[in-house]
């Protein structure tokens, strides 16, 4: 029997995140609000990667070809969010990685605890 092969991965978009499984087994998955940055890497004959990362470098990277219209809806929620930045960096003939959006609240400092 022939079929399609198994994806190297599959991603889900949902209100609360993105959750990237890989066929390993290994999952990459981030909130929302966790995102304080995005970048678009692009490689010639490549897919184009969307990069989402949170405060500590930590993310999730998600190939242009598992996302939909939910995806690029919901990175529209994010603050200042420029969709047009977005489309020409993917679009970019150039290889290399692109920010285009980074949180515009400063990261929150560490509070000070005292411990007995």
């Amino acid at each position: 029997m022939h079929g399609n092969p198994m994806p190297d991965s599959y991603v889900y978009v949902t209100e609360e995140g993105v959750t990237r499984h890989y066929a390993d087994g290994s999952v990459e998955a981030l909130a929302w609000e966790d995102v304080v940055e995005v970048r678009v890497v692009t490689e010639a004959g490549e897919d184009v990667l969307y990069i989402l990362l949170d405060r500590d470098g930590e993310g999730c990277v998600v190939p242009r070809s598992a996302t939909d219209a939910t995806f690029l809806a919901r990175l529209r929620y994010l603050p200042d969010f420029d969709l047009d930045r977005l489309t020409v960096a993917s679009d970019s003939a150039h290889d290399g990685v692109v920010v285009v959006w980074r949180s515009p609240d400063p990261p929150s400092a560490l509070p000070d605890l005292e411990y007995d």
